[in-house]
């Protein structure tokens, strides 16, 4: 059982934060070998949909299971963009990433009608982006050593998850 919880930046607490940043940095820095920058300055323009093993606690650590933050449209792009989507190794191949980013495309949708939605998604993971209605545009790319393909997926077109 996953706990949802999506939360502006200024209402998360110092320890979700912290948990969030830190499943990031367990993924996209050491698992992946890279290092980029991941403070953005974005973060506190986006709102974040993450996972939980257990009811969230004011004064404990919470255990992330998987994340994402959405970024307005306009920020970064014209679209909303859905970005830093990660899900913890231990919950791989349980389906949570799909319900993760169904989640967080109902949720984005809600918050910025008639926007489509954009991925920078890792090439790899191209397969699973598509399942989910996005289609690539433009031509691949090296970010940071990671192969990308930017995807969108047009408002219309998201099905309830």
């Amino acid at each position: 059982m996953y706990f949802w919880h999506y939360k502006t930046f200024s209402r998360l607490t110092p320890h979700e934060l912290y948990a969030i940043l830190k499943l990031r940095s367990e993924i996209f820095v050491v698992e992946q070998n890279c290092v980029f920058n991941d403070m953005d300055d974005l973060d506190p323009l986006c709102t974040h949909l993450f996972a939980t093993s257990a009811p969230l606690s004011a004064d404990t650590l919470p255990e992330v299971l998987a994340a994402t933050r959405i970024v307005p449209p306009g920020l970064k792009r014209a679209e909303t963009a859905i970005g830093r989507v990660v899900v913890a190794p231990s919950q791989r191949g349980k389906q949570l990433g799909r319900e993760l980013m169904q989640r967080s495309m109902q949720t984005a949708l809600r918050d910025h009608p008639k926007h489509n939605l954009f991925v920078a998604a890792q090439a790899h993971l191209l397969d699973f982006y598509q399942s989910l209605g996005f289609e690539p545009t433009g031509d691949r790319y090296d970010e940071d050593g990671i192969e990308h393909q930017n995807a969108i997926c047009q408002a219309g077109s998201v099905l309830p998850a």
